[in-house]
């Protein structure tokens, strides 16, 4: 072959290498890999056809719209969604994940999506309160991970409350429901909707006061370095509260408005 057909079947290999390569970028930069632990209704859920579904799954699928993206839904356990998303296996996270001031110190966050404050659930008639002196000797439940585990842990825990926490939140209803723990403690909205609506949870209620966890609300959470992705989430949200497409989703599952307090 002649040297300058070679360079020129060559020129033609390289840009043909670096179309392809340049169309798989393409192709990727228009997905956003997710996190999400499907175990906290109704924010995150599953369908019997085994997708996912809930509040944030709706709110996440209209964001992708608006970025001329696809979502695409990972399923984790809570407890691994930040080093998942260190690790590169996901985008961001987008279950239920409350903006603080520790998790701020790790990853950035989108602007605030909702917030609701936080509740105890025991046995109806438990007779105890949400103080940690009433706690005292009980047994709380916690999902692993979570602003409720740091909350019980720095608040009950030296006041001789046995914290004990579970990879999901659906362990933790199974041994509230069975007396292996006097008291569970999450969101309302998720405890109400996801438990004491269901008949798993007729017998029981909410004790005490509702609690601030001292959040700033629920975000989606990414890494610091993807600043055009914070950027365009952040743009979807302030889009969908000024056109009213925010309310009508929320509306689908609550009676009230789930953005403030």
């Amino acid at each position: 072959m002649k040297p300058f057909l070679r360079v020129a079947l060559s020129a033609v290999t390289a840009l043909g290498l670096l179309g392809a390569a340049a169309i798989a970028h393409a192709s990727d930069t228009n997905v956003v890999r997710f996190g999400i632990d499907p175990t906290y209704p109704p924010m995150d859920s599953k369908a019997p056809d085994g997708s996912v579904r809930g509040f944030d799954v709706d709110l996440g699928n209209e964001i992708c719209r608006r970025m001329h993206a696809q979502c695409k839904w990972v399923e984790l356990e809570f407890s691994g969604m930040i080093p998942a998303l260190q690790a590169r296996k996901i985008d961001a996270v987008l279950s239920a994940m409350a903006i603080t001031e520790k998790r701020m110190q790790q990853i950035a966050f989108s602007s605030k999506l909702y917030q609701f404050k936080s509740h105890l659930v025991a046995h109806k008639g438990a007779g105890f309160g949400s103080d940690a002196a009433s706690l005292a000797g009980k047994h709380i439940g916690v999902q692993s991970g979570t602003q409720f585990e740091t909350y019980a842990l720095a608040q009950w825990a030296p006041h001789g409350v046995s914290v004990v926490s579970y990879k999901n939140q659906e362990e933790v209803f199974e041994d509230l429901v069975t007396g292996r723990l006097d008291a569970a403690l999450l969101g309302t909205v998720e405890a109400d909707q996801g438990f004491l609506q269901t008949p798993q949870g007729k017998d029981f209620a909410f004790i005490g006061q509702p609690l601030s966890m001292g959040d700033h609300g629920v975000g989606i959470g990414m890494r610091k370095d993807d600043a055009q992705l914070k950027a365009s989430i952040d743009s979807a949200i302030a889009s969908m509260r000024a056109d009213g497409t925010y309310e009508r989703i929320a509306h689908r599952y609550f009676s009230f408005d789930p953005y403030g307090e």
